[in-house]
């Protein structure tokens, strides 16, 4: 494991891209669009919205699938970001969710779970196991081999994707094949990069408020279990293979990467690409810059590999 010195910060990297969008420079990394580097031909894609049932009534659920049928297609759960707090499912139309919805025909299935200033954890953890299950059921009519079921999520959508991913293999009721927890939101307690960060779009304030919204009266507390901050959890073993990618000055990189590195550590095949920027969700945020053109591109090889395709004809 290497070290970042260019920028002076702490961590180890799995990974390192060149330059890519600093805060005090947003034009660094920006490229023409004259081709996209995740070009490929797009499968056209029905959109539905429907209500799964829960005990507290009905779940909005926008689900993507492609209008081509006659054989079976992965199945993903994609679940949205806001700190816990803020978000909604429509979310999944700018995701890497919906990238590999159209490149590779993934059925998706995107929950609208509730929000911690209404309902704090384990609220949210709870609608997306109920997605989790409802996918599960519902494979066959949604033409989802029920063996290729995957789950992913960016920022707290990535933090409950691991979540989901502990929660699935304790309760043994859905095998996940795979995880996508994009620069999650797994460790309630500061670490190096989260500790007075002042980035844009979420930094140490916005970070501190999240999870006191999110877990209520554990805020705080040597309570809080792993379900609700999943870097508590000791033992990874038996968990999906991962894949991920952070910034290496925004506040989840160190969590990021030590989730990696502990998911390595108990045998799981995990990798994380990590990117010269200090924004966090920088692919949503400034998606027409280098830095995240090369995450999607990234993203799309990984997810190839993962349903048994050659990541090489991905792009």
């Amino acid at each position: 494991m290497g070290r970042s010195s260019e920028n002076g910060r702490k961590g180890p990297l799995l990974h390192k891209n060149g330059p890519g969008l600093l805060a005090k420079g947003f034009g660094c990394g920006i490229i023409p669009r004259e081709k996209d580097l995740t070009e490929r031909t797009e499968m056209h894609l029905d959109r539905q919205t429907i209500s799964i049932d829960t005990d507290w009534g009905g779940m909005k659920t926008i689900i993507l699938r492609p209008r081509e049928t006659g054989r079976k297609y992965p199945g993903l759960l994609w679940i949205h970001g806001g700190g816990y707090f803020e978000g909604m499912a429509e979310m999944v139309y700018f995701s890497r969710g919906h990238d590999a919805a159209q490149r590779y025909g993934a059925v998706v299935v995107s929950p609208d779970y509730r929000l911690s200033p209404t309902a704090p954890y384990p609220a949210a953890l709870d609608d997306c196991y109920t997605a989790l299950l409802w996918l599960k059921n519902h494979a066959e009519e949604l033409g989802v081999d029920e063996n290729m079921i995957m789950v992913g999520g960016e920022s707290a959508g990535g933090g409950l994707t691991a979540a989901l991913c502990m929660l699935a293999h304790d309760r043994g009721e859905v095998k996940i094949s795979y995880q996508f927890p994009l620069y999650p939101m797994i460790d309630c307690f500061d670490t190096d990069s989260s500790r007075d960060n002042h980035s844009l779009f979420w930094n140490t304030r916005r970070n501190h408020e999240g999870w006191a919204r999110y877990l209520g009266p554990l805020w705080g507390s040597g309570d809080v279990p792993a379900y609700a901050s999943p870097s508590r959890r000791e033992d990874l073993s038996g968990l999906p293979p991962c894949y991920t990618f952070v910034g290496d000055g925004e506040p989840f990189y160190c969590e990021t990467v030590k989730y990696v590195e502990d998911l390595r550590a108990a045998g799981v095949p995990a990798e994380a690409d990590v990117y010269h920027v200090d924004i966090h969700a920088f692919d949503a945020f400034f998606p027409m810059t280098k830095a995240a053109k090369d995450a999607r591109a990234s993203f799309l090889r990984h997810f190839a590999a993962a349903i048994g395709e050659d990541p090489e004809k991905s792009l």
